[in-house]
């Protein structure tokens, strides 16, 4: 039986079609990430599923259940997000364990879930602080042992990280796929980040104007990428365009990521170096070609390359992407 199925979702505010037939299932177990552009819809089709939004069109299934029109606390779904939503005059205690009492638990089954909780989160420490006496980063996973303690059909989660720093972002990352192991639960997640798609997800869900672009494993979509925009979106620094007609190939655009771009002296790219980011175990190099185009190169280690060289790229044919005026893939 799949977590979760969604049957031709469709979303309008008004006259404004925010979803555009959505259509996915979800294994059980699985580890799904919405990803895309802002405004693509992924934190209003994660609203969608939570029943905070009312589908314009279209079913919902939890668990073969048909909740399209089930409130949110009936759903078997626990939403963790962006802003940890704590209740500042609780501790960290009575914050995981309010939905149990007013769900009427027993008081041994809410102290056995709060405690598994807390010992999965290293929050043991913490049971008795408030938050503000908490760090964002402990705060944050407060909201998710929260979660857990419900024992839901379905964990979504609303750009959780996007409140931390950059090693918080890190650790908690860690923590999340540690604790998606451990639990085996079904999890939905939205992000902007693709760092955390590509790490988090089982399958990456890309969005762009209210549908699906695509769908497939992170390195499937990387290598493997169905149009332009997949293509681009996935990758940092992102995949390069070119005009392919000067270069001989195919479609009306090729496509190169800045890792399969070599420097050569007699390649068929000639350039002028415009920018060098030396990153230590990389280099990163902005290159203006003849041609009028900006490609990035990206270089294991450390080189010695200065702005304003006149340098020659090249690439093996077999990493190059073709794409036509509409942006749709060429095979060869």
């Amino acid at each position: 039986m799949s977590a979760l199925n969604l049957e031709n979702i469709h979303k309008s505010f008004g006259k404004v079609d925010v979803l555009k037939d959505i259509a996915l299932s979800v294994g059980e177990g699985e580890f799904i990430v919405f990803v895309g552009p802002s405004g693509c819809g992924k934190s209003t089709l994660l609203r969608v599923i939570a029943g905070l939004e009312d589908a314009t069109a279209g079913t919902i299934r939890i668990g073969g259940r048909d909740v399209t029109e089930t409130p949110p606390a009936k759903r078997g779904i626990a939403m963790v997000f962006q802003s940890y939503a704590l209740y500042p005059h609780l501790d960290v205690e009575g914050n995981m364990m309010l939905g149990l009492k007013q769900a009427g638990e027993a008081p041994a089954v809410i102290a056995e879930r709060v405690a598994m909780a807390a010992s999965m989160l290293a929050l043991e420490p913490y049971l008795k602080r408030r938050p503000a006496e908490l760090s964002g980063g402990q705060r944050q996973r407060v909201a998710i042992g929260r979660a857990i303690v419900r024992k839901p059909e379905l964990f979504l989660f609303d750009e959780p990280l996007s409140n931390l720093d950059a090693a918080l972002r890190m650790a908690t990352r860690v923590e999340i796929a540690r604790l998606h192991r451990e639990l085996g639960a079904s999890m939905i997640y939205v992000t902007h980040d693709q760092t955390e798609a590509m790490t988090l997800a089982d399958r990456i869900v890309i969005l762009r104007d209210g549908r699906i672009e695509q769908v497939g494993a992170p390195l499937e979509l990387y290598n493997d990428p169905a149009n332009q925009f997949v293509a681009g979106f996935l990758g940092a620094p992102s995949m390069n365009f070119l005009m392919a007609g000067p270069l001989g190939a195919p479609g009306a655009t090729l496509g190169i990521r800045p890792e399969h771009l070599t420097v050569a002296s007699k390649g068929r790219i000639a350039g002028t170096i415009t920018h060098v980011e030396r990153l230590g175990g990389d280099t990163n190099l902005l290159v203006a070609t003849d041609r009028g185009e900006t490609l990035t190169v990206r270089l294991f280690g450390q080189h010695p390359h200065m702005v304003d060289d006149a340098i020659a790229l090249d690439y093996e044919d077999r990493h190059a992407y073709a794409f036509d005026s509409e942006g749709r893939r060429v095979k060869r």
